[in-house]
């Protein structure tokens, strides 16, 4: 058998130690048969009761991992000493059968250094670091001294916990034991300081060490980039002599996660250059993320076509990574491919879930939903994705079926999962489906989570509950970022808080909350809705000459419609000529609404013809110059405006307004007959006419804007949209209940002024949601002050 090997010494004393040799022999070789086979020449032998050669056998059975026949061996032993013990206890240590060990440990009749280090590496294997860091503990009160090798190992559970205190005392014991030199414990040490948030005595390690493994300046380049400091990171790489392949991983990797994904492919394209090292799965990873980010196919392909050509096994994060590249690049039928032809199982939902995405994002979502049924252990992440894209492509009532099966029979949603579901129930200004998602989050204990809070706050402000949208802003006060502060600046602008919103951005300021250019866009509505012209001119200099804020378009167009909703037209109109951009549509329509609304038909003109000239189709342009026209009494005007309108084939926006009812939507247009309840509203609304003209109401019938007798544009008026969804709210909800409207135009003069009457009559808030804000009408009154 081994009797010839050259490898076994010659001046072996005893058979005792030729058959050890020959088990040493068969562990190297990992030869198992080979093992059992001098067992049995042992026994033959009559040297099977020999506690030498007992426990090498116990050790070749062990490191085999045939730890039964090990376990069997050590039973029948008639003496066992510390070896014997350790040698088992370490074997059910490494499989993670730490139970036993602990059992073995406890029976053990005396314990050393090797005891308790097999435990310490058994726990810190496992993920147990805890259960590590007490038994190294114990150690220390036991007076046993540990080794080199327990120290590797408790600082690497020191690392995984991030536990700086500890890990400063172990490295007390370190030095206090003479083993800093040693150049595995001084990395080990460089890795927890590294991981534990303490790079400045990571570096102290680093320059104290006299002897430098490639292992050492590893870790310095790791936590160089892991803090964002590439340049350090860099210049200790160009110091290295001898670089592996996670020298380059780090650096490639480094410049990934932080953003700079084009030096990441450049440093890639160094290492396939300059060095003999060939790059890994971690590599391939890392540069296709960069291609991904960078959305760049044509890099990404040249990476695959090297993965096939070097034939480098394309393992589960190299697939999945090369599928979130194409998919991202716009690639998504080859990453459908690049799926189909993988026959790794464990793919399923990281691959599935990345293409899902790709598809989603081009707007494709049938085969989208046809990838998520096919999924066989959908995840979470999955039903998220599907989820987002339903969202993302205004499909919000499939997002919200898919979301009562996730509830019904998916995984636990998490924060993600809410904040997208609130994120619908905003675009649909569902009131009762978000608060079910809200009970959810409370039920899942999401609900503190900042993306849910913030999400939630936007959530109440567009479905009209201000209050409820105050209320989860302030039961979060210990957990705000710059969006909470931001959507609740935003949230009370529209609804005509002005006031409000300018005190919270006060107070934000104060607590050092740094505002970005959003923040600006709330602010400036909250002082164009409240008519603070001189403090909104104060804020657009504080934006730009503090926050170091370069003004966007939107803050153009909001400060335009600061001083045209205050009557200060010739003011907007050079605000636009000294603009350092071109007036886009924004602004050129907010000059128009202005104009519109103070009858300035030559403005109106000047602004029409320009914002047609940006964009021809816009049916709005030319409803808003036909109106001024129409209020200013220029009705030839008008209808030549709209002929134009008509030859040129621009459709003009219908206007609508649509109330939810029990989970049902009703909308309704001006003079609508299709409802099936269309006679139950339409005797509604003429009682509630009567009511109001009763009251003082008066029929604004210079809305009308169509040359008609009076008493036909008053029939007209009382048939607009808002009024017959109102009247239809209040026959199917009951007495004292908030009535909540919502409208795709712009609140007209006439309903504006019936609603608050209506409000009166009925003894019922009712809450209009307009193209540009809310309306809360009460007791005659409404929120915006007739300011809107």
């Amino acid at each position: 058998m081994y009797l010839n090997d050259p490898s076994i010494p010659s001046t072996l004393h005893s058979p005792s130690d030729f058959y050890a040799s020959l088990l040493q022999t068969s562990l190297k070789t990992r030869d198992p048969i080979a093992g059992k086979s001098i067992h049995a020449r042992v026994i033959k032998s009559g040297l099977h009761l020999g506690v030498f050669l007992l426990n090498n056998l116990i050790n070749f059975y062990a490191k085999s991992g045939l730890i039964s026949d090990a376990n069997r061996l050590f039973d029948e032993m008639p003496i066992k000493n510390t070896f014997s013990w350790n040698t088992i206890l370490s074997a059910y240590a490494k499989q993670g059968r730490l139970d036993t060990a602990c059992l073995i440990f406890k029976e053990m009749p005396e314990r050393d250094s090797v005891s308790w280090t097999a435990m310490i590496v058994g726990y810190n294997q496992m993920g147990r670091f805890e259960n590590a860091i007490s038994m190294f503990l114990e150690m220390i009160s036991a007076r046993i001294p540990p080794t080199q090798f327990t120290f590797t190992n408790i600082l690497a559970s020191c690392a995984s916990l991030e536990a700086l205190n500890i890990g400063k005392k172990v490295h007390s014991f370190v030095v206090k034991l003479g083993l800093s030199s040693y150049i595995p414990v001084a990395n080990s040490l460089l890795n927890m300081y590294s991981k534990s948030g303490d790079p400045k005595t990571a570096k102290a390690v680093f320059d104290r060490m006299r002897l430098r493994s490639t292992s050492s300046w590893n870790a310095m380049i790791s936590l160089h980039t892991q803090s964002g400091r590439l340049d350090l990171a860099v210049a200790q790489f160009d110091q290295m002599l001898e670089r592996d392949v996670v020298s380059w991983n780090s650096m490639i990797a480094g410049y990934n996660q932080h953003g700079f994904d084009l030096e990441a492919l450049v440093f890639f394209s160094k290492m396939l250059k300059e060095s003999d090292v060939k790059p890994d799965k971690f590599t391939l990873a890392s540069v296709l993320s960069a291609c991904a980010n960078l959305e760049m196919l044509k890099p990404g392909k040249e990476i695959h076509a090297h993965i096939i050509r070097t034939v480098v096994n394309a393992c589960e994060p190299v697939r999945n990574a090369l599928i979130s590249m194409y998919c991202k690049s716009g690639g998504v039928e080859i990453a459908r491919k690049v799926v189909d032809r993988s026959t790794t199982a464990n793919l399923n939902v990281i691959s599935f879930t990345a293409l899902l995405d790709g598809y989603v994002k081009i707007g494709d979502i049938n085969p989208a939903r046809e990838i998520f049924d096919s999924l066989k252990d959908r995840d979470v992440v999955a039903w998220t994705a599907m989820i987002v894209g339903y969202v993302q492509n205004g499909l919000n009532n499939d997002a919200i079926e898919l979301f009562r099966s996730l509830v019904n029979e998916g995984p636990k949603p998490n924060n993600y999962t809410l904040a997208a579901m609130l994120s619908a129930c905003s675009s649909l200004a569902s009131l009762d489906h978000g608060k079910q998602i809200h009970a959810s989050a409370l039920r899942l204990g999401e609900h503190s989570s900042v993306s849910v809070t913030n999400a939630l706050i936007t959530m109440y402000a567009k479905a009209g509950s201000i209050e409820d949208a105050k209320r989860v802003f302030d039961q979060v006060s210990w957990n705000r970022d710059n969006v909470s502060w931001t959507s609740m600046i935003i949230a009370l602008a529209q609804h005509g808080l002005g006031l409000e919103a300018i005190e919270l951005f006060e107070k934000m300021l104060a607590f050092g909350i740094k505002p970005d250019h959003i923040t600006y866009v709330g602010v400036f509505s909250a002082c164009t809705h409240a008519g603070l012209v001189e403090q909104g001119q104060n804020y657009f200099a504080l934006m730009q000459n503090i926050h170091k804020i370069e003004p966007t378009p939107s803050h153009y167009a909001c400060m335009i419609d600061l001083f045209g909703r205050a009557g200060l037209l010739e003011e907007a109109r050079d605000f636009i000529e000294k603009m350092p951009i071109e007036p886009d549509v924004i602004a050129w329509g907010s000059l128009l609404a202005s104009c519109n609304v103070r009858k300035n038909a030559e403005l109106a003109a000047i602004a029409a013809d320009r914002l047609l000239v940006i964009d021809p189709e816009n049916s709005g342009a030319y409803s808003a110059l036909a109106n001024v026209y129409s209020a200013c009494g220029r009705w030839e005007e008008a209808a030549k405006t709209r002929k134009l309108m008509k030859e040129r084939r621009v459709k003009k926006e219908r206007g609508v307004s649509w109330v939810q009812i029990k989970n049902k939507v009703h909308v309704f247009g001006v003079e609508d007959g299709l409802h099936p309840q269309k006679d139950e509203i339409y005797k509604k609304i003429a009682e509630l006419w009567k009511e109001i003209k009763k009251m003082g109401f008066v029929p604004d019938t210079e809305a009308v804007l169509h040359d008609l007798d009076e008493e036909l544009k008053e029939e007209i008026l009382s048939h607009h949209s808002e009024k017959l969804a109102i009247a239809f709210g209040l026959i199917s909800t009951p007495e004292k209940t908030t009535l909540r409207i919502m409208k795709n135009l712009r609140v007209c003069n006439d309903c504006h002024s019936a609603i608050k009457f209506i409000s009166k009559v009925v003894g019922r808030e009712i809450v209009v949601r307009d193209v540009t804000r809310f309306h809360h009408f009460k007791d005659g009154l409404c929120s915006c002050g007739d300011y809107w």
